[in-house]
């Protein structure tokens, strides 16, 4: 086993491999950038060298800074976690040719993988379904538009060399083909540097199913069974579980034995995953990556195997420590990606520091994390800010224990996806197992409708406020107190709640979690609140209990869980003037720090509502910046290339000017 290693990443996943090497009495050593000099996986680790600026290309993106911090250090071995380096077939070769281990497959295998053309070549001849389709050489307009006519439509267009959704189309008929084609391929060459495409016929709602795979160098190779992970929106993974529910025992069987025959067919060495679409009772090959998959805990929750621990042992030259019928699983397992963003502003990423940070604990929850209360979410780099992994028996009995985990979890400062992640959780499709990979996009709405809250919300959240008020001033003397008591009797309280854009005024007697509520509503509502345990109250109300999570934020804003929805309640000081309805004076502003990328309209153009007007990249993301009104660019106040702060004027429309007849 190895001395030391050096964890040439970030964030939770750099964490997660230092409690591993803790365990195993494995030294570690963190590398850092100028924005990470606080982090948590610095402080975590026994060492930490600085490799540059805030910005990844500058940095975690840095090959020499890297490989000089582990020779500098001693390390023996280099543990790239996933994203950034992990999959760069360079920095495989750069770490070899400086004498050191990298904990991973070799470069000649990553260079295979990673293009989605060679790997499907590899895997017919191992007997590995292929999505029928074109990854050929010859990659004219002519001889693509002919393999498209053989397809038959709707197909999808695929970079050769791609991923996370970029250079791919869905293409459903031959007129639109052309088209699609060129912009596609404009994609893939501005993301990857490589235009080649690949066609595949089009799956409209399959399932995405991976297997786990480990090899080592001694001729073993094995499955750590599958994970379903078809809860993705813009292909990007929500919710993760394992084992894949509603699949058929013997496609299991068929998809496990083609996912070995995978990572036999490369030589594979280490942790891998074998990616599969499931439509309509068959799999299909869809990749292979070459790395740990930022989801293998529910892997690990029902194998109770490590699975950093297999990384590290099969990379010091040892056989895996169990044979495939040595490897068992048990009970049902879920993952949460918990995220830095606004589910209700299209899923834009948010940053700053974090004031209160809760997640429950136990036997069967686990919380993998990269951040610390008063640690910031930064706008550099990806915003995950936590994974929620549970464990139960039974698939029904883990998605409950989910339920109940994610509304006792508290994030309070940037915005995050929690209630959105409640929602999908309780919604009935996931309930039912019957998720799609383009489930969300279809019908984001019948997951997160929108609708103001039921009476026991606010109910609740009047009597947390006022058991609040009381507390303030905890005293014997009646003057201090702030119940409402006088010389001449108590006198009504009074509350002003804002929650889904609705607010209600509300008079309140009665004290100690005691009281009487006046609502439009809901006139002489008796409420009794109850503090149990941590952030979960007792509600009585009108003959029903309910037992709710209340999370305070700050001094003013409140999140109540109620109904497997999280509800976000602003307390406004009485007498406060509420907002005055303006109208839109058409300053476009930049929603986070960011980069201009792409300006599609000039000085003095006409535009209209809903128009973009220009892509900024913000947190590893591109954000189209629309018109909210129709008009014309009075100010234009960025470049292409420029950096742009949080609420800085990107441009102005006037919405009286008279058109301009070059409307871009």
């Amino acid at each position: 086993m190895f001395k030391k290693i050096l964890i040439a990443n970030r964030g939770e996943i750099a964490c997660r491999i230092i409690a591993t090497c803790r365990r195993l009495g494995v030294g570690t050593v963190a590398v850092y950038s100028d924005a990470d000099a606080g982090a948590r996986h610095v402080r975590l680790a026994d060492e930490a060298i600085h490799i540059g600026p805030a910005p990844a290309a500058d940095s975690y993106l840095g090959i020499g800074p890297i490989l000089d911090a582990a020779v500098a250090t001693g390390a023996q071995a280099i543990h790239p976690g996933y994203g950034f380096l992990s999959e760069k077939p360079g920095f495989a070769r750069a770490v070899e040719q400086a004498g050191l281990i990298l904990i991973g497959p070799s470069a000649a295998t990553m260079e295979l993988m990673g293009s989605k053309a060679a790997a499907k070549a590899k895997m017919a001849p191992a007997g590995v379904p292929l999505i029928p389709g074109y990854h050929g050489d010859d990659q004219s307009d002519q001889r693509l538009a002919e393999e498209a006519e053989r397809i038959g439509y709707p197909l999808m267009l695929k970079a050769a060399s791609g991923g996370g959704g970029k250079g791919m189309r869905v293409v459903y008929s031959d007129q639109e083909f052309s088209e699609a084609l060129a912009a596609a391929r404009r994609e893939a060459e501005s993301a990857f540097g490589d235009a080649r495409m690949i066609l595949e016929r089009y799956l409209a709602r399959p399932r995405h199913i991976e297997a786990q795979v480990f090899a080592d160098t001694h001729g073993n190779t094995v499955h750590l069974f599958e994970r379903d992970c078809s809860s993705q929106r813009r292909h990007q993974k929500i919710i993760e579980e394992a084992p894949a529910p509603n699949l058929d025992p013997a496609l299991r069987a068929d998809l496990l034995a083609a996912a070995v025959r995978a990572a036999e067919a490369v030589d594979y060495r280490g942790a891998g995953t074998v990616e599969f679409l499931v439509d309509d009772g068959a799999f299909y090959f869809l990749e292979m990556n070459t790395r740990l998959q930022v989801e293998h805990p529910v892997t690990e929750m029902i194998t109770g195997l490590d699975l950093v621990e297999w990384q590290l042992r099969v990379a010091a030259g040892q056989a895996l420590p169990l044979s495939q019928n040595q490897i068992k699983a048990s009970g049902h397992a879920m993952e949460a990606r918990l995220y830095a963003e606004d589910p209700e502003r299209g899923f834009v990423p948010s940053s700053g520091r974090i004031r209160a940070l809760a997640f429950p604990s136990g036997a069967q929850i686990r919380v993998d994390r990269g951040v610390d209360r008063g640690d910031a979410v930064s706008v550099h780099y990806d915003p995950m800010i936590a994974k929620l992994i549970v464990h139960a028996a039974d698939r029904h009995s883990c998605r409950a224990l989910l339920q109940q985990a994610l509304a006792a979890s508290l994030v309070a400062g940037p915005t995050t996806n929690l209630g959105f992640l409640q929602a999908l959780a309780a919604s009935s499709v996931f309930a039912a197992g019957e998720l799609d990979t383009g489930l969300l996009d279809r019908d984001l709405a019948g997951i997160l409708p929108s609708e103001l809250p039921p009476a026991e919300v606010i109910t609740a959240a009047a009597g947390y406020w006022l058991l609040e008020q009381e507390s303030v001033a905890d005293t014997a003397d009646p003057w201090a107190r702030r119940d409402g008591w006088r010389s001449s009797g108590s006198v009504p309280r009074w509350l002003d709640l804002e929650c889904a854009g609705r607010r209600w005024v509300i008079e309140a007697s009665g004290e100690r979690g005691h009281y009487k509520l006046q609502l439009d509503e809901w006139p002489n509502a008796v409420i009794s609140l109850t503090h149990l345990d941590e952030s979960l109250y007792l509600l009585q109300q009108a003959g029903h209990s309910y037992r709710m999570h209340l999370h305070r934020r700050d001094g003013q804003t409140l999140e109540v869980c109620h109904q497997d929805r999280r509800w976000l309640l602003i307390r406004h000081t009485r007498f406060e003037g509420g907002k005055q309805q303006t109208e839109v004076d058409g300053r476009i502003v930049a929603p986070m720090p960011g980069r201009i990328l792409d300006l599609r309209v000039t000085q003095g153009c006409a535009v209209e509502d809903g128009q973009t007007l220009l892509i900024m990249e913000a947190m590893k993301m591109e954000l189209a910046i629309k018109a909210p009104l129709n008009g014309q660019i009075d100010q234009l106040s960025v470049a292409v290339g420029d950096l742009v702060e949080a609420d800085s004027l990107l441009l102005s429309i006037n919405p009286e000017a008279a058109a301009a007849p070059d409307k871009v």
